[in-house]
């Protein structure tokens, strides 16, 4: 999998249309169980809206919802704004509170999908690149060689355990980075390593 463009953090984006008051919420999210917890913290903090629409993209999943709101209307538009915007692992979720004045069908889609595409046009973003899981063994006269360059290069790393001869570590790092470790760590090491990536 190759890199993906996401947010960097929350945004937020309020437009009144026709007495009506659109409020867009947006941040990342890497699983769907992330987007829900998202849109039930938007329910909790507006417990009295009319609508709560959302939808959500995470690699090659994807779920809407209308809410309410006549079908095709709101979650659809929502969906476009976030694939518009090339955006990848993003939840969007719009608020409105009903001010009397009917939209109608067209109405409603142009302001769910303006709403979300105004909100994510100025969201702040980055490429976020997927990161590897992996162990590396080494004995234990090159544990301080291993350490300075799972730092050097910005690797994640998680368990250690020891055995009589060595040092096993699991960590992550991007595919390029696991690439120049496994370079770096043989020419150190003379070879006296092993690295392994898990699927």
């Amino acid at each position: 999998m190759s890199g993906f463009l996401t947010l960097t953090g929350e945004a937020e984006h309020r437009e009144d249309i026709q007495k009506s008051v659109f409020l867009a919420f947006a941040r990342r999210a890497d699983d769907p169980a992330e987007a829900f917890q998202f849109l039930q913290s938007l329910a909790r903090r507006f417990p009295d809206a009319s609508h709560l629409c959302w939808a959500y993209k995470i690699g090659g999943q994807y779920r809407l919802s209308d809410a309410g709101e006549p079908s095709g209307t709101a979650g659809q538009p929502i969906l476009r704004a976030i694939e518009g915007q090339k955006l990848d692992h993003v939840v969007v979720g719009v608020i409105r509170y009903f001010g009397g004045v009917k939209l109608g069908a067209g109405g409603l889609t142009r302001a769910y999908g303006g709403v979300s595409a105004e909100m994510l046009r100025h969201a702040d973003k980055r490429v976020e690149t997927p990161l590897e899981t992996f162990t590396v063994e080494v004995p234990f006269e090159f544990l301080g060689v291993l350490y300075h360059l799972l730092g050097s290069l910005a690797a994640e790393k998680g368990a250690e355990s020891y055995s009589e001869t060595g040092v096993r570590i699991t960590a992550r790092a991007s595919r390029d980075n696991l690439a120049r470790l496994e370079t770096q760590l043989g020419e150190a090491t003379r070879g006296q390593f092993k690295l392994e990536v898990r699927d």
